[in-house]
């Protein structure tokens, strides 16, 4: 919370950082880089070639202040920030270089019109939050591994699951058994490029937990038109061998699908999207065989379609799957739907009372959140997971 004398310059803020939020977030980027270039080994520098980390963050700060009197509303968003940040080892001693330079990239972009008054208010909104985050990430470390810890893992199988697409499976390299997680959770790969610059990414855990090892699935993202090609996946596909040795951390994230209940349950995914779902139904087929499931998938076509194998199975194990496959470019295919998904062509279930589940590009997240809200899905029962910086469009 802040003080009611600050309240309102947080107020003021709203109109002006929906004008210059964008700009106020790439200063701050290029001051935190230049006076500390040694986090461009922590933050995901392909982002920021895209613009889409600078983005993100003026959407994340809009929606802090236009939300600061309604906690409720940014709870959900704080948890998975928490989780990300807990991913890549996010410490205590970083806020205070990050509220450093946020207050004077606000300074740099308003002039005059950041009165001390108004940065006073910032830093004393921004202060409540970091304490709110730091908490958070010191209980979430104590649950499960000391900020930072990367633990070497050793690759056992890797198979190719489409056009694009990758499964790496790694086991603990000291013989000891892999960490639970819950289907839908991610783990944080480290990979050094050549030019000695550490990236750090997520990656969905596309298998059940099984106590021995853990599976990635790593879509190659190639450029395309002003964005560049994805540094690390590229690596991973070029570089990864059995016997290959990789660091990962702990699994992390709170998309976590509840595979247990029986309850009707509906998941939906696009793309490399398809992971945390593949994960969610063999932990299903494990432990609740009878329960009803509607997925759906969308593709570019057949080809580009990752874990075909396994549905095929999965398909056998759950007696009451549903499956609905969209292909935006059909071959010959009869058991598939043509162009993009489409709510209206999924069979019925009970939409006032189905948890749905989705995860796929922003775009497909948008489309089939305005299409399940438009045909009676409450807000409160949509759980979405975005590959790449969230964009807080159901917030904003």
């Amino acid at each position: 919370m802040i003080s009611e004398a600050s309240r309102p310059y947080i107020d003021a803020s709203v109109p002006v950082l929906r004008q210059h939020g964008l700009a106020i977030t790439t200063r701050f980027y290029e001051r935190l880089f230049a006076a500390h270039p040694e986090l461009k080994h922590t933050f995901n520098m392909g982002n920021q070639a895209n613009g889409a980390q600078q983005q993100s963050l003026a959407s994340a700060v809009f929606a802090y202040a236009a939300n600061i009197g309604n906690p409720g509303a940014l709870g959900p968003v704080v948890n998975r920030i928490v989780h990300k940040h807990a991913s890549v080892g996010i410490r205590a001693e970083h806020y205070p270089i990050v509220g450093e330079n946020l207050l004077a990239a606000i300074a740099d972009v308003l002039g005059d019109a950041a009165t001390p008054p108004l940065l006073a208010a910032w830093a004393e909104a921004y202060g409540s939050l970091a304490k709110l985050f730091i908490d958070a990430e010191r209980e979430l470390y104590a649950a499960t591994a000391p900020e930072g810890t990367l633990a070497p893992m050793r690759v056992t199988e890797v198979v190719r699951q489409s056009e694009d697409v990758l499964s790496i499976r790694f086991a603990p390299a000291d013989g000891g058994g892999a960490p639970a997680f819950k289907p839908g959770q991610y783990v944080t790969v480290a990979v050094t490029l050549a030019d000695g610059l550490r990236q750090l990414r997520q990656y969905s855990l596309s298998d059940a937990p099984d106590g021995r090892t853990l599976r990635i699935s790593v879509k190659r993202e190639l450029a395309a038109g002003s964005t560049p090609a994805g540094a690390v996946s590229n690596w991973l596909h070029e570089h990864v061998r059995v016997d290959s040795v990789l660091l990962v951390s702990h699994p992390y994230g709170d998309f976590t699908i509840d595979t247990d209940l029986n309850e009707p349950v509906v998941l939906l995914s696009a793309g490399v999207g398809i992971t945390p779902m593949i994960a969610a139904l063999q932990r299903m087929a494990l432990v609740n065989p009878q329960r009803y499931v509607l997925f759906a998938h969308a593709a570019r076509d057949a080809q580009h379609h990752a874990h075909q194998a396994d549905l095929a199975v999965l398909r056998k194990r759950l007696p009451n799957l549903q499956v609905v496959t969209f292909y935006e470019e059909v071959n010959g295919e009869t058991d598939v739907k043509k162009g993009r998904m489409d709510v209206a062509q999924l069979p019925s279930w009970p939409r006032t009372e189905t948890q749905v589940w989705m995860c796929g590009p922003l775009g497909f997240m948008q489309a089939q959140w305005q299409a399940l809200t438009a045909a009676g899905v409450p807000a409160a029962l949509l759980h979405r997971e975005v590959f790449g910086p969230e964009a807080l469009d159901h917030i904003l």
